[in-house]
C-alpha cells in the first residue's frame, strides 16, 4: 500500500532577482513500512521537499500534490492539518539543532508545550522521559537550558523531540549532523529499531553511508530535481545517472585510492537550465542532453538521463 504519494511537486521562493526553482517536478512513492533516503549536493532542494510535506515553508509557493494516506494534505486548512497530522502523524527533525531550541526555556518546558500544542491529555511526564531515553540521555537534560547542552546532546533532543507522539513518518534533515561516531552510531541504531516497529522516514543527508543503514529506496537530487530514483539496491549496485555515479565514486573506500571529485558547480536555481541541469558537468554528456531532460521509467522508479532512453 502507498502511503507517501508525492507527484509533480514544485516549489519556488520569491526574491528580489526574481523566482528561485528550489524543487522541481518531483515524483515520489513510497509503501506503508519503507523510508527513503535523499541525497545530494547542499542547496539542492532536499531540506525544502521536506518542508514542503510537513507544511512548514516559510515563503515558498508549492504546486503538485502531496497524498498521505490517500489523504490530499496540501488541500487541508492550516488547522486541519495541524490538528491531524503534524506531529501526530508525521513530524520532522530539523536541521540545525542550536536554532532549533528556544534559549529562554528549559528542555523540559519546550517538550510540555509540543504535547500543549497538540492537546495531549495522558501522562506526559513518562512520555517525555521515554522520549528522552529512546535517544540515550538522562532525565536531568530536561532541567537544562540549551545553551549548557553540548552540540550532540541538543542534536539528540531535537530528535526525542520528533518522535515524542509517535507519529507513523518521521523527516529527518541531517539527524546525525555535529555527532561524534559513538552517538551516531547510536542514533542510527535507534533509526533501524523505530524501523523495524512500522515507523518510516525521509532520511535527508550528504552521507550516502548512513542512506545505506535505512533507506529501502533513495532520491538522488541535484539542481532542485530528483535526477535518478529507485531501491537502494539498484541505486549502490547499478547507479545510472552519471551524477549518482559520481556521488559514489567520490567515497573513500577501504581498498584504498584517491577517491574522485565532480568538477563545476551546481546550476544556479534562479535561472535553472531548461536542458539537463548536470550537462555543464557531465562527462558522458550527448547532443540530446541539451533538450528538454527525459523522465525514463526504470525497473524501480526512474531517471532523468538520455543515456537510457532507448533501455
Amino acid at each position: 500500500m502507498v502511503f507517501l504519494d508525492i507527484r509533480g511537486l514544485s516549489v519556488k521562493y520569491p526574491s528580489s532577482s526574481g523566482p528561485v526553482y528550489a524543487v522541481d517536478d518531483v515524483d515520489i512513492q513510497l509503501e506503508d513500512g519503507q523510508s527513503i533516503g535523499i541525497a545530494g549536493e547542499s542547496a539542492c532542494g532536499k531540506s525544502t521537499l521536506g518542508l514542503s510535506i510537513i507544511r512548514m515553508l516559510s515563503s515558498g509557493t508549492i504546486q503538485g500534490n502531496i497524498f498521505f494516506e490517500n489523504d490530499s494534505i496540501l488541500d487541508m486548512s492550516e488547522s486541519d492539518f495541524n490538528e491531524n497530522y503534524r506531529w501526530k502523524k508525521i513530524s520532522m527533525v530539523f536541521q540545525g539543532a542550536m536554532n532549533a531550541l528556544d534559549p529562554v526555556f528549559t528542555i523540559n518546558e519546550q517538550f510540555h508545550e509540543i504535547l500543549k500544542q497538540h492537546h495531549f491529555e495522558g501522562n506526559s511526564k513518562q512520555l517525555i522521559l521515554d522520549a528522552i531515553n529512546s535517544v540515550s540521555l538522562d532525565e536531568n537534560v530536561l532541567k537544562k537550558y540549551p545553551h549548557e547542552l553540548s552540540g550532540g546532546m541538543k542534536q539528540r533532543v531535537v530528535i526525542a523531540m520528533a518522535l515524542l507522539l509517535k507519529p507513523k513518518f518521521v523527516i529527518a534533515d541531517e539527524p546525525t549532523t555535529a555527532l561524534d561516531m559513538l552517538i551516531q552510531a547510536q542514533i542510527i541504531a535507534l533509526l533501524k529499531t523505530l524501523k523495524k516497529e512500522g515507523m518510516s522516514f525521509l532520511l535527508i543527508t550528504h552521507d550516502l553511508a548512513v542512506l545505506s543503514e535505512i533507506a529501502d529506496k533513495i532520491g538522488i537530487m541535484y539542481g532542485g530535481q530528483i535526477v535518478e530514483f529507485g531501491t537502494s539496491e539498484e541505486i549502490y549496485k547499478n547507479p545510472q545517472h552519471p551524477y549518482t555515479q559520481g556521488l559514489l565514486e567520490s567515497i573513500p573506500t577501504l581498498k584504498g585510492g584517491s577517491p574522485k571529485y565532480i568538477k563545476g558547480s551546481p546550476p544556479s536555481l534562479l535561472d535553472a537550465p531548461t536542458a539537463c541541469r548536470f550537462l555543464e558537468r557531465c562527462p558522458l554528456a550527448i547532443e540530446k542532453c541539451k533538450k528538454l531532460p527525459p523522465k525514463l521509467a526504470t525497473k524501480t522508479g526512474y531517471v532523468r538521463c538520455w543515456l537510457y532512453e532507448d533501455k
